[in-house]
């Protein structure tokens, strides 16, 4: 069980960097392509690169925002009421949540292998690898959830329930 939290430790610092490194080149991106724009020199490939690293970031930055923050939650009505109502809420969120993210990597799925013969003409990759993002994404998701379930099943604190600090998940 410790080379799985530490497998899970490396997954989830690889994806911070990542998120960190890439939003950092999607800013140099946009601000370089508008300055080149400007001066009569435009470089279209950076805008579809920056799109392109965007579609993963978003979903990517929800995964880390979720371990880190939880579920959006309305804690001044959330706190007032009884644990087991609290408790039966989380689950119920979770099993709403889990459901949507099974429906998104469905038809996430379907719009990739759709898109595999679209591409980007100024980087000459199918947009394949940009929709995938949704799916990939949805995964991740659902993993951090699956992992803040058992945690709460555990009775450890879940981010987002009942004070908004971050907490470690694994």
């Amino acid at each position: 069980m410790t080379s799985l939290k530490k497998l899970y430790r490396i997954y989830c610092s690889t994806q911070e960097v990542f998120v960190a490194a890439s939003i950092a080149l999607v800013t140099a991106l946009v601000f370089g392509g508008a300055v080149m724009r400007y001066i009569g020199h435009p470089v279209n490939w950076a805008q579809d690169l920056a799109m392109l690293l965007m579609a993963w970031v978003v979903f990517m930055g929800a995964d880390i925002a979720l371990r880190s923050v939880g579920f959006i939650s309305v804690d001044v009505i959330y706190a007032k009421l009884p644990k087991v109502v609290q408790n039966v809420l989380y689950f119920l969120f979770l099993a709403i949540s889990l459901i949507f993210l099974g429906v998104l990597v469905h038809y996430g799925i379907q719009l990739a292998l759709s898109n595999t013969s679209r591409v980007y003409q100024t980087l000459g990759i199918s947009y394949f690898w940009a929709t995938l993002s949704a799916p990939v994404g949805a995964l991740m998701l659902a993993l951090t959830l699956c992992i803040q379930a058992v945690q709460k099943a555990q009775g450890k604190k879940i981010p987002g329930f009942g004070g908004n600090e971050a907490v470690d998940v694994v």
